[in-house]
């Protein structure tokens, strides 16, 4: 459990995790309510819009790593 006197450390780690201001209000109602079972709900679905965007940053990645692959062989064969 969160101790109550590091309210303003949660708060600051939820904004450290990309969390909006809506997010973090409603984080802080469970949190004020007890409520662990709805702040883990809230925290999964950060978590899992995050990982989303990682995965979607990795697919842009490969695709500039293709292209510079594509560029290094051409560049290798006219050589």
């Amino acid at each position: 459990m969160i101790i109550k006197e590091s309210r303003e450390s949660v708060i600051q780690n939820l904004e450290d995790a990309g969390c909006g201001t809506e997010m973090i209000q409603d984080f802080m109602g469970w949190f004020d309510k007890g409520q662990q079972v709805k702040q883990l709900e809230l925290l999964e679905h950060q978590r899992e819009y995050l990982l989303g965007r990682v995965h979607r940053d990795e697919r842009r990645i490969s695709c500039l790593d293709y292209l510079v692959h594509q560029i290094q062989g051409q560049s290798a064969g006219k050589r």
